[in-house]
């Protein structure tokens, strides 16, 4: 999928930390449909790119909404939106992605950790009120983004860290049937801990790398990669990553966590069988191997081929 370009038509406060941003075709056509849980992938002006949820109406095809915190331990991307993008500018964005759908159930629960709130939001909107709660958690009230449009909502509870301390996800999760299709989306921590609380139908939203649960990507032995489209073959050696081999070659690939969790350098495997060590791909996904996370994955064999 190609890069296309929008302007950002608006910027507004949406909380303590957090930028709401709308973006536009400059030419005022239509964009492209999106549903509930997807995503956009976004380069900004300094050329680093990020992923950002899509919160706001999926009918509306006018604009796409962001929001954005600002999150100044991080790498960079977040700082520069806050700081320099403003009204007018220019953005490089492909998608709408969608690798958190929402799926049909008779009964939904929603548990959100800070901006981990924007891919709920449109789930929300598109489901019958009487379907579906929502546990929302964040540092303080005034740090927690779009809760004046939640607070018209029912089944909705805002849980602020300050005066009513965490989330009581033993309560949550203790009395739902096991139908229930839980969707959660925040901090590392509050994954973890709905993933242990929780065995029945869970999807989660990552906005950092899972725990490692396998050995280090650059653990394994060297193998070659033929980059088919490009007509050329590199050597991955041991302790090197497949995506710093491929670059050197084709110094235009995209990618951007380098963690395996953003799903940007995803690359169609056209022969091989790759070793997957992401959190993108489901197990079938790297079961079936037809594609992979290059900033991560590596070979089982000594060859890969790679549609690149």
């Amino acid at each position: 999928m190609s890069v296309f370009r929008l302007t950002v038509r608006s910027v507004v406060r949406e909380a303590e930390g957090v930028l709401g941003l709308l973006l536009a075709d400059p030419s005022g056509a239509d964009l492209a449909p999106w549903e509930p849980g997807a995503h956009l992938e976004v380069t900004l002006p300094s050329g680093a790119v990020r992923h950002y949820s899509l919160c706001g109406d999926p009918d509306d095809r006018e604009v796409y909404r962001l929001g954005v915190l600002r999150e100044t331990a991080g790498r960079g991307g977040s700082e520069e939106v806050h700081a320099s993008v403003g009204p007018g500018t220019v953005l490089g964005v492909r998608g709408p992605f969608n690798r958190f759908p929402l799926v049909p159930a008779e009964r939904y629960l929603f548990v959100a950790g800070g901006i981990g709130i924007t891919p709920l939001l449109p789930m929300l909107r598109s489901l019958p009120p009487a379907s579906w709660s929502l546990l929302y958690g964040g540092r303080s009230l005034a740090s927690m983004a779009y809760r004046e449009e939640l607070a018209g909502l029912p089944g909705v509870t805002l849980v602020p860290q300050d005066t009513a301390g965490l989330l009581d996800l033993d309560a949550a999760l203790g009395a739902l049937p096991p139908s229930t299709a839980v969707y959660c989306c925040g901090p590392e921590g509050l994954l973890r801990a709905v993933e242990e609380r929780w065995t029945g139908a869970l999807h989660t939203e990552r906005f950092g790398a899972a725990p490692a649960t396998a050995p280090a990507p650059d653990s394994g032995g060297g193998f070659e990669v033929e980059l088919r489209r490009s007509g050329l073959t590199v050597r991955v050696e041991p302790g090197r990553s497949l995506l710093d081999a491929v670059r050197e070659v084709v110094p235009g690939v995209a990618y951007s966590c380098e963690e395996g969790w953003c799903g940007t350098c995803e690359t169609k495997v056209l022969g091989g069988t790759p070793e997957h060590h992401d959190s993108v791909l489901g197990e079938a996904e790297k079961a079936a191997g037809a594609s992979m996370m290059i900033c991560v994955g590596r070979s089982r064999g000594p060859r890969l081929t790679l549609d690149l």
